[in-house]
C-alpha cells in the first residue's frame, strides 16, 4: 500500500487530492499534518486510510519523528502562507515560514536517507511582470518575483534544485497558477466574489456593488480538481529536478469573471475600486503554457472556467443554507 504524507492537510487542495485518490479505487495510506484540524473525517473515505497529526512544521524534531515513523513513498507539500496580500503585510513571517518549513522536510528526508518522492508546489507568481509577447509563460523563462510571497516560492524552487543535484533527493517542482474551486476560503478573490453574489441573491437583490482591487489584471484560472490530477500524474511520471506549470493555458480578466458570475446568479453588478485592496506591485497578466506537463504525463484539463464558476457559486449558496 502506497503511503502519502500531505502537509497543509486541512486546506481545500488537500481534501480534493484525497477525493481524487478515493476515486482511483486504489487503497492508499495517508498521514496528514497541519497546524489546523481538518473539517473532514476518515469515515468519509473507504479507499483512503488517513490519520492526522497537528504539528507546526517549524518544529524540526517532531517533523523528523513523524516522517521516520511513517516512511512515506510520496510527500505532497501544500503547507504555506499562500496569500500574496498577507506577504506584503508581514513579509518576514511569510518568507521565514514558507522557506523554513520546506527546508525542515528536505533535511529530514536527507538525514533519514529516504527515497520519498517530494512534490514541491510553487506558484505562477514567481514569473513576475511580463510583456504580452512572452505569453504563454514557459518553464524555461527567467524568474522575476515581484512580492515577498513570490520570492519565497522562488527560493523553495532553488532549494529543491540544490537538494536534487547535491544530495540526490527525488523532487518534482510545480509552478501552480491560480486554482479555484468549491471549498476555497473567501480570503481569495474568486470565492470572495461568489460569496458576495450569493448573499445578494439570498437577500432578494437584483443588483449590487462589489468592492474590489484592480479588476483589469488577467489570470490563468484552473480548477482545483484538475490541479490535483496533475499532482497525482507528476508523482508517477514527473522527472526529478524538473519544473512543471500547472495551468489552463487561458487568461481571464477579473472584471470578466465577476460579470460571468453575476450573469449566472441573475444580478446586475457594479464594480467599485477599493484602493486599500490594491497590492503594491501587481502582475498585470499571467497566462501559462501547460505543454510540458501534457508531454510528461498526458494530463489534460477537464473543467471549463464556466463549470468551475458554477460549482463555486453552488457551494457558496449551500453555505448560506447548511444542512
Amino acid at each position: 500500500m502506497k503511503k502519502y504524507l500531505i502537509t497543509g492537510f486541512s486546506g481545500f487542495v488537500s481534501q480534493h487530492f484525497i477525493e481524487h485518490l478515493e476515486k482511483t479505487k486504489t487503497n492508499v495510506e495517508v498521514l496528514g499534518v497541519d497546524i489546523e484540524n481538518p473539517d473532514f473525517s476518515p469515515d468519509d473515505f473507504s479507499n483512503v486510510h488517513f490519520t492526522f497529526e497537528n504539528i507546526d512544521l517549524l518544529d524540526d524534531k517532531r517533523v523528523e519523528n513523524i516522517i521516520y515513523r511513517f516512511q512515506p513513498d510520496y510527500i505532497l507539500h501544500l503547507a504555506s502562507f499562500s496569500s500574496v496580500s498577507f506577504s506584503w503585510k508581514d513579509p518576514i513571517l511569510s518568507f521565514r515560514n514558507n522557506t523554513n518549513i520546506f527546508l525542515n522536510l528536505l533535511e529530514t528526508v536527507r538525514r533519514l536517507g529516504l527515497s520519498s518522492r517530494i512534490l514541491s508546489v510553487g506558484s505562477s507568481e514567481e514569473y513576475g511582470n511580463v510583456t504580452e509577447d512572452m505569453l504563454p509563460l514557459r518553464e524555461e523563462y527567467e524568474l522575476h518575483p515581484e512580492s515577498p510571497y513570490a520570492v519565497a516560492r522562488s527560493s523553495q524552487e532553488q532549494i529543491s534544485k540544490v537538494y536534487v543535484a547535491g544530495y540526490g533527493l527525488d523532487i518534482v517542482m510545480t509552478r501552480s497558477f491560480n486554482h479555484i474551486g468549491p471549498r476555497q476560503k473567501d480570503i481569495f478573490v474568486i470565492p470572495s466574489f461568489a460569496r458576495q453574489l450569493a448573499l445578494m441573491k439570498e437577500e432578494g437583490k437584483n443588483e449590487g456593488t462589489i468592492r474590489t482591487g484592480d479588476v483589469s489584471v488577467v489570470r490563468d484560472f484552473i480548477d482545483v480538481r484538475d490541479v490535483v490530477r496533475a499532482y497525482s500524474s507528476l508523482f508517477e511520471d514527473g522527472k526529478s529536478g524538473q519544473v512543471y506549470n500547472i495551468c489552463s493555458g487561458e487568461g481571464h480578466a477579473l472584471n470578466e469573471i465577476i460579470n460571468m458570475m453575476a450573469d449566472m446568479v441573475g444580478i446586475k453588478v457594479t464594480i467599485e475600486a477599493d484602493q486599500s485592496l490594491i497590492r503594491p506591485r501587481e502582475n498585470r497578466i499571467v497566462i501559462g503554457s501547460n505543454e510540458k506537463l501534457k508531454r510528461a504525463t498526458g494530463w489534460r484539463a477537464s473543467y471549463s472556467i464556466e463549470q468551475s464558476l458554477k460549482d463555486i457559486i453552488k457551494y457558496w449558496k449551500g453555505m448560506l443554507h447548511p444542512l
